[in-house]
């Protein structure tokens, strides 16, 4: 098994997260490469204790990034900090020739968006990608099955949302989230967004167009000093586009057994080139609700829902006439990468973040992803979710339907 040293370059939570899914890597079966991380960077002295005390292997730390990326032991990094931080440091991580894992939404703003990818096409031979680990749960795995087999049919709706509660309590204190100069004119849908945009995207129905009703829900917090400040960002948004199909004008894949058995063959070319309307959702203020990600798939013959509410459950209705009915599946442990865990136990969040890692070390090392739907975020993926969120903010300041790109 190839070893990749990581640099981590942000010592906040994410970091400690994936720091986590390293020490674990042994959970995972057959895999072509590991994580080993050898060095941190942190704007805060106060976050080398916990690393120190849990990775020996970590021998460089440094408050300079640029000292951990003149490191010759380090061969990729994980960048997680705030987004007004993305260009320089993901640019700089790419000039260096380290591979990259980035965060949403790569680049503050369209233009710094672009200037990544300028920067990527400069150095081909530099991997980069961006997280989100949503889509590699079992369920959301086999609602991209059903995707790739043509399963649903004609696609009536489709609705992406996420949805958390942790800014309903409106005594928090401000935090860098809530400050359009650390977080972005996107406000909540460059926090959120590429999460929802994940698997809509990666089907390849790209939003024409976007009426956006964008929220900001509470205007001021504690500064943290006895005083009250203004919160510049956005809270909630809510988008309402027409998207295309995937693979439209090109003939559907042909129906397996199952979906013949199932009702659930693939749609005709007709059906291809007709648009339908998707909705994302992300909101930080969601009474109700703790961290739930979901997705509705309404289609001609087959319909899934999902949800982290319920993770273990897909909701599938296959529609051959007669009586509408849900059918119930429980989903269990079955991850697009094979671990020690046996399929009848439940996945969680942490393990999704192990998947998503596996999905990255194994694209690099094997040049290829393992499958469609198992493979992060990529950088053109990035690009489309810029041109929807700064349409939604032209929508939003004039109340209209704006194309999108």
């Amino acid at each position: 098994m190839k070893t990749l040293r990581f640099g981590i370059i942000g010592g906040g939570l994410m970091g400690k997260e994936f720091a986590s899914a390293a020490a674990r890597w042994a959970h995972l079966l057959d895999m072509p490469a590991r994580p080993e991380i050898v060095a941190l960077a942190s704007g805060r002295e106060a976050t080398f204790g916990w690393f120190q005390k849990n990775f020996p292997a970590i021998k460089q730390y440094t408050t300079d990034y640029r000292e951990l990326l003149k490191n010759d032991d380090v061969d990729a990094v994980y960048v997680a900090v705030p987004h007004h931080l993305h260009e320089e440091m993901y640019c700089a991580a790419i000039e260096a020739g380290k591979h990259l894992m980035a965060e949403k939404p790569f680049g503050i703003d369209l233009k710094a968006n672009r200037a990544i990818l300028d920067c990527m096409a400069k150095h081909p031979k530099v991997f980069v990608r961006c997280s989100s680990e949503f889509p590699f749960f079992p369920a959301v795995q086999r609602i991209g099955e059903m995707i790739e087999r043509n399963a649903f049919g004609k696609i009536i709706e489709v609705t992406s949302g996420f949805l958390h509660s942790s800014d309903l309590d409106p005594n928090k204190p401000i935090n860098w989230k809530r400050r359009v100069e650390f977080n972005g004119e996107y406000g909540v849908m460059g926090d959120l967004g590429m999460h929802v945009c994940h698997v809509p995207f990666r089907a390849g129905w790209k939003p024409r167009d976007v009426r956006a009703v964008l929220s900001n829900i509470v205007t001021e917090r504690p500064d943290g000093r006895g005083g009250r400040a203004p919160c510049t960002t956005w809270d909630n948004a809510t988008l309402l586009c027409t998207a295309s199909r995937a693979g439209e004008g090109e003939a559907p894949a042909e129906p397996s057994a199952r979906d013949l058995k199932s009702g659930s063959a693939g749609a005709s070319p007709s059906q291809s080139e007709q648009a339908f309307p998707i909705t994302f959702k992300t909101q930080r203020i969601a009474p109700g609700q703790k961290n739930t990600w979901f997705i509705e798939i309404l289609g001609t013959q087959t319909s899934a829902r999902w949800s982290t509410a319920n993770p273990k459950l897909l909701e599938v209705l296959h529609y051959t006439g007669g009586e509408q009915i849900w059918q119930h599946v429980q989903t269990g442990y079955d991850p697009a990468f094979k671990t020690i865990t046996g399929p009848i136990f439940e996945f969680g969040f942490t393990d999704a973040m192990l998947q998503m890692w596996a999905g990255f070390l194994y694209e690099l090392a094997q040049g290829k992803p393992l499958k469609k739907f198992a493979q992060c975020v990529t950088p053109e993926e990035t690009a489309l979710s810029h041109q929807l969120f700064t349409a939604a903010l032209e929508s939003q300041k004039d109340a209209s339907t704006v194309r999108v790109g």
